[in-house]
């Protein structure tokens, strides 16, 4: 499925499928030579043995991820790596995903869903063009809320919107999951901290083996470094330092979009 620069694969996997939970992630590796990068599994169909995986074409990878067909081979698929989402029954949560991190929430979502849960699910993007998975949110959910920045679809604003005016109006909420821009979170936490409601956030830093070694995907929470690939990717979203992760965030975006040219040329 490709929808404008977000594209979607559904990777044949079956021992990660057997084995993934929600939360989790792999590490793909389209051939020899290529980087590689972390993507959330955003669903498993154990029966058939898939994995799917949703992306934004941002890099280098990602734009030679898009060339490829039905029936291609990816080199490396690792995974399941990082420690599943936390899933229990609460009663009322709200999940909060940005862009594509709405394919991350919809795993997410749905094991809190099956696990018992009210599920209030905010999805929120730029413009209606970059709004994924909505008919698929819409099944796990009993309450759907959608957000663009453009007001091209659904309410316009941002997913804060519609979660402030949840957590002013009702006292059950007793959990919020968000994913997404580093920013976002940033927002959301300010936000669910003046009603002190516990959040988990889902983090996505730079990351290169998902194992621990390299050390590239570290993160300060609660002024004590700890590594996204083994640690997370889901932290305590009052203790995370949002400053630091958009630092080390945006450390290589030049030489990202100049290996992006440098592949379409």
């Amino acid at each position: 499925m490709a929808k404008g620069t977000i594209i979607r694969f559904d990777l044949s996997a079956p021992k990660i499928a057997a084995k993934a939970k929600a939360g989790q992630f792999v590490i793909v590796r389209v051939n020899e030579t290529g980087e590689r990068i972390p993507l959330t599994i955003a669903d498993k169909d154990e029966f058939a043995g898939t994995i799917t995986i949703i992306f934004q074409i941002v890099g280098k990878t990602t734009a030679l991820m898009r060339s490829l067909k039905e029936g291609d081979l990816i080199r490396d698929v690792v995974g399941p790596l990082g420690r599943p989402a936390e899933v229990e029954n609460l009663g009322t949560v709200v999940m909060v995903g940005g862009g594509t991190g709405v394919a991350i929430l919809h795993h997410v979502a749905k094991a809190f869903k099956e696990a018992g849960n009210y599920v209030i699910s905010i999805m929120g993007a730029r413009d209606r063009e970059l709004i994924i998975l909505e008919r698929e949110m819409a099944q796990i959910s009993d309450e759907l809320v959608i957000t663009t920045d453009d007001g091209s679809y659904g309410q316009r604003g941002f997913v804060t919107d519609p979660l402030k005016k949840y957590l002013g109006e009702r006292y059950d909420i007793k959990l919020v999951y968000a994913i997404g821009p580093i920013i976002m979170m940033k927002n959301i936490v300010k936000l669910t901290k003046q009603h002190q409601v516990k959040t988990l956030v889902s983090l996505n830093p730079i990351m290169i083996d998902g194992t621990g070694m390299c050390g590239g995907c570290r993160v300060k929470v609660n002024d004590q470094t700890m590594f996204c690939c083994v640690d997370g990717p889901d932290f305590d979203g009052f203790q995370v330092d949002f400053d630091e992760l958009i630092l080390r965030n945006s450390l290589y975006l030049k030489e990202e979009k100049d290996s992006l040219l440098f592949s379409i040329r």
